[in-house]
Formats: structure tokens, C-alpha cells, sequence
């Protein structure tokens, strides 16, 4: 790994668990899914095989040094990938924890929960947030173009293999996308099988940036608040993000933290405004300057500008 390759980044404010510290473990769009609303662009590498694609070692002293520099709510394995991909999963949960207290989150689509050795690899983390669109195979292919070894049935039956053996909490995704998971032939036998899951949330998305496919159409806040009460007491809304107090910000420059933003995924200004709690005025003016020193892009997509860094499009 080079030196400035760096797997570390943030914190940003993430939608779900405040200030987070994210550890991206797998190369770029290294993936088990193709999911069509993916925000990051097309997998460009599909696979089920489970590699150490960096060094336990060499994560661990980028994040040390970070640690040392940052204040942060939660530590996230997350990215550009899959993370479950990475073979090393569980020592690298070890050696956190002697660095710090501070809480560990798994962001997963789920896919290969399925196998026993990844869920051993993943108990020790205190939050998992995976992902779940439907009981449906053709749905399911639809939406998330999987790796051919994989079906729905193996997701299903690891999630709830996960529940039975994890003590930490469970926050499952439900990402509900237009005219295609979110009526109620789709939405009733999931709920069925989210009741067998038992998870402490049930965290409602959709679409909220560019997706990799058009036809990954989001849902109104009307919409997903339809489904919200049809899922019951354990059921938000995400997909709007929250304001994060600037505050825990203080410590960091401003510039330096909507590159991170920008960096792993196409926002808007008013997203970073919304998520950092600096004032939109400020936001256009340190935006103006990052566009003329060529350090970030923008593009249009559905009359709203997007922004994202040169490094982001890698």
C-alpha cells in the first residue's frame, strides 16, 4: 500500500451513526453486489473471495495517527466496497479495540452472511448495518445484479443466523426504490421475515444521490412514511440526512472535511450544509474555490448539482 493511499477517512457525518471514523477495506468497487442505486458507480470487480487486500498492520498505524488528530462518534468498516470481503475482519476488530473505546460499526449489504466463518468474523463489532430489499429472487437479482453464486435465500438465512449468534445491535437497511419493492406484495412477506430477524431498528432509505441506474427511482417522504407505519415501532426514516452539530467540527477544517464528503460520494450543498451545520453561504464559497483549483467536479442530475472530487471518481 503507498503511503498516500490511505484506507482511512473522515470523520463524515454519516446519516445513521453521527461523526464517523470510516475504514475502507477492499479496492475500489470491489464488490459482491452491482446494485443499481448504488451511489458509487458500477462494480467493477464482482467477487465472492475473501482477501487481505491491504495489511492489517499498515491500517492500523494510518488509523492510530488518526485517531490522534480526530474527534469522532463511531468507527465504520465501509467505502467503496464490500467490507466483509476482507479476510482479516476479526483481527483488525481486535487491534481497534486496543486503541480506543470508542464504538465499532459494520456497514454490509449482507451478502455473505450466509457463510459461518465471515459471521465469526463480525460479533465483535457493537452495531451491523445490513441490508435487506426483498423476499423475492427475481426482485432481488433486479435490484442488486449479484454475484451468480448468490440467492436470496442464502441472505435471508444469514441474517437470521446473525441474529442468533450476535449479541450487538442490529440496524437493518430496507432501501425501498420506485415501482419496485415498495408495494405491498413485496412489502408484507418482508416484514415477515424481518420479524424473524429482530432487529433492534429497521432504517428506511432510498434514493438520495445519483444511483448507478435511472430506473433506481426514490420514494416521496410521504411514501416512506406510508411504509414506516406499515413496518411498526422499530421503523425511521434515514433518508433524509440529519443536521450534525459543527461543534464536534471545531477542531477540523472546514475544507478538509467537505473534501472527505465529497471524496466518497456526489453531494449537494445543501447536503453538506445540512451535515456539517456550516452556513450554505460558506458552503458556495469554499465550493467556488475547490471548483477553480480543479480539486472537485460537478454534474447535474435531476435539475440538482452534484459535487465530487477527482479522487472520488478514481
Amino acid at each position: 500500500m503507498k503511503p498516500t493511499d490511505s484506507r482511512i477517512f473522515g470523520p463524515v457525518p454519516s446519516r445513521r451513526l453521527g461523526l464517523s471514523l470510516g475504514i475502507d477495506l477492499v479496492p475500489f468497487k470491489t464488490c459482491t453486489y452491482d446494485c443499481i442505486y448504488c451511489q458509487v458507480g458500477r462494480t467493477t470487480n464482482k467477487s465472492l473471495e475473501c482477501k487481505e487486500f491491504f495489511p492489517v498492520e499498515d491500517i492500523l498505524a494510518q488509523l492510530k495517527d488518526k485517531i490522534s488528530l480526530s474527534s469522532f462518534d463511531v468507527i465504520t468498516f465501509s467505502g467503496s466496497g464490500e467490507p466483509t470481503l476482507y479476510s482479516k475482519l476479526d483481527e483488525l476488530v481486535y487491534e481497534i479495540r486496543r486503541l480506543t473505546d470508542k464504538k465499532i460499526a459494520l456497514l454490509t449489504n449482507g451478502s455473505l452472511l450466509w457463510k459461518e466463518e465471515v459471521r465469526k468474523k463480525v460479533l465483535d463489532v457493537d452495531i451491523i448495518l445490513p441490508t435487506l430489499t426483498t423476499v423475492f429472487e427475481k426482485t432481488y437479482k433486479f435490484i442488486h445484479r449479484p454475484h451468480p453464486k448468490l440467492n436470496i435465500n442464502k441472505i435471508i438465512d444469514g441474517l437470521i443466523h446473525l441474529r442468533n449468534e450476535y449479541d450487538g445491535n442490529i440496524f437493518l437497511e430496507l432501501f425501498v426504490l420506485k415501482d419496485i419493492n415498495d408495494n405491498k406484495n413485496e412489502l408484507i412477506p418482508l416484514k415477515d421475515v424481518i420479524d424473524k430477524i429482530k432487529p433492534e431498528k429497521i432504517q428506511i432509505n432510498t434514493t438520495v444521490r445519483p444511483p448507478s441506474e435511472k430506473v433506481a427511482v426514490p420514494l416521496s417522504k410521504e411514501e416512506l412514511e406510508r411504509i414506516r407505519d406499515f413496518l411498526g415501532n422499530k421503523a425511521e426514516i434515514i433518508a433524509y440526512t440529519p443536521r450534525i452539530s459543527s461543534k464536534k467540527l471545531k477542531e477540523e477544517n472546514r475544507i478538509k472535511a467537505i473534501l472527505e464528503m465529497v471524496k466518497r460520494r456526489p453531494v449537494k450543498d445543501i447536503d453538506i450544509s445540512n451535515a456539517l451545520g456550516i452556513d450554505i453561504n460558506e458552503v458556495r464559497s469554499i465550493i467556488k474555490g475547490l471548483l477553480i483549483k480543479g480539486m472537485i467536479t460537478e454534474y447535474e442530475h435531476l435539475d440538482d448539482t452534484y459535487y465530487v472530487s477527482k479522487e472520488g471518481q478514481r
